[in-house]
């Protein structure tokens, strides 16, 4: 079991069974939204539950993203049309287990900073 939250404690989740697709996504809006590139991991909805209320912000026509809405935290994002959901891997008490698999939407990385790893990169 993995357990997480936010800054300040308000919103805290825990994720049982299976975690895949450990990744950093470096598109512009996980960057405008976490300041930088923004590491997650996905579980199915059943597998996560979350204590206390995030705020969801519609950023597309295709997804959501959950945060608190005290310290402003990035926790979530949830594509409307399936059964799994993304959430932080900075918000997790350690330690995980977990390894970073991919990076996602490198074609939209900052020019101000170089992915120095050897780690799969995916331009989409």
């Amino acid at each position: 079991m993995l357990k997480g939250s936010c800054l300040c404690g308000e919103i805290s989740f825990e994720v049982t069974g299976d975690v895949t697709s450990v990744a950093v996504c470096h598109c512009g809006q996980c960057r405008r939204q976490s300041g930088h590139v923004w590491a997650s991991a996905v579980c199915k909805d059943a597998a996560l539950s979350i204590t206390g209320t995030p705020k969801w912000y519609h950023a597309s026509d295709t997804a959501k993203r959950g945060f608190c809405g005290t310290c402003g935290a990035f926790l979530f994002w949830k594509h409307n049309a399936e059964d799994t959901i993304s959430f932080s891997m900075g918000a997790l008490d350690g330690p995980t287990g977990l390894t970073l698999q991919k990076h996602i939407f490198v074609a939209d990385k900052g020019d101000y900073y170089d992915i120095a790893d050897d780690v799969p990169q995916h331009q989409a």
